[in-house]
């Protein structure tokens, strides 16, 4: 048995059902002697008012519980910051690649953790810093990518990349994304880029509508740092993190993403393995 006492919950906004939900989840945590600490939104649907940060709740929690879709799964992975504290994802939305429990499974699959029948799946994460001159301005950790896109309407960006020392290309393009294998079924993948197994260790530069149409996305080993230049003005590029976070960037900076030293731990279906979800997500034929 798994010995739990504490979880966290995320949980997406604006969703119909995700009161009921969440009231069934937490009259089943209480009955189990099991403690929760709610996110803002989650308080909010309950109508309780000790809700706290996300960046607070995998805080002296076992387990962190998101009740939503991918994006919300990226906010938690965030907060969690490289702790071991696994992370259950049932989906209240529409797609989620990540997010493969179904609500109709929450409860028996909760069940099934608790009694220790679960699999877990570790995604390494991705380390972005971006240094303007010798100083490193800022630093962020993905689960999904890094994108550089540009900020004015009608313009391409100017972006010169390295693989470790090795000189890649110039891109004039709408931008690039720097993507793990678990980002590939993401942005990456609308941009044409290659749906990668999650362990496989790569990281794959994807170009956004190039100048060039021989730009073709390209997956390199993850062992060494991928470095993007900004080669455009001021401000004319925007840094953003997993669709969520991020910040413009100053011509000359330099944008440098590694293999991060923090992997996720996801909590899987034990019977639902990765091309059992891309041919529910993405409607593939069965046999």
């Amino acid at each position: 048995m798994q010995d739990i006492k504490i979880v966290g919950i995320f949980s997406r906004p604006n969703v119909e059902r995700a009161p009921e939900v969440l009231a069934q989840l937490l009259a089943w945590l209480d009955e189990r002697g099991i403690t929760a600490h709610l996110d803002e939104v989650s308080a909010k649907y309950v109508n309780r008012t000790d809700g706290i940060s996300r960046e607070h709740v995998p805080d002296g929690t076992q387990l962190i519980i998101v009740l939503g879709g991918d994006g919300t799964l990226l906010s938690a992975a965030r907060s969690i910051n490289g702790r071991p504290i696994p992370l259950f994802a049932a989906n209240l939305g529409s797609l989620g690649f990540l997010t493969a429990i179904t609500v109709e499974q929450l409860f028996p699959e909760l069940e099934r953790y608790l009694r220790g029948e679960h699999r877990i799946g570790l995604r390494r994460m991705l380390h972005c810093e971006v240094i303007r001159g010798e100083e490193t301005v800022a630093s962020y950790e993905a689960l999904n990518d890094v994108v550089l896109t540009k900020m004015a309407l009608a313009r391409v960006i100017d972006l010169e990349v390295y693989w470790d020392k090795h000189f890649i290309c110039k891109y004039k393009a709408d931008g690039l994304i720097i993507s793990t294998p678990t980002g590939s079924t993401a942005y990456s993948l609308a941009a044409g880029g290659p749906i990668i197994f999650p362990q496989v260790a790569a990281l794959t530069i994807t170009p956004i509508c190039p100048h060039m149409l021989t730009n073709r996305p390209v997956i390199v080993p993850d062992s060494s740092a991928i470095t993007v230049w900004a080669r455009s003005d001021d401000e004319e590029i925007y840094l953003t993190v997993d669709g969520q976070v991020g910040q413009p960037l100053m011509r000359g900076d330099r944008v440098v993403c590694r293999s991060s030293e923090h992997t996720l731990q996801l909590v899987r279906p034990p019977k639902m393995l990765f091309f059992d979800v891309l041919r529910q997500k993405l409607k593939w034929g069965e046999r």
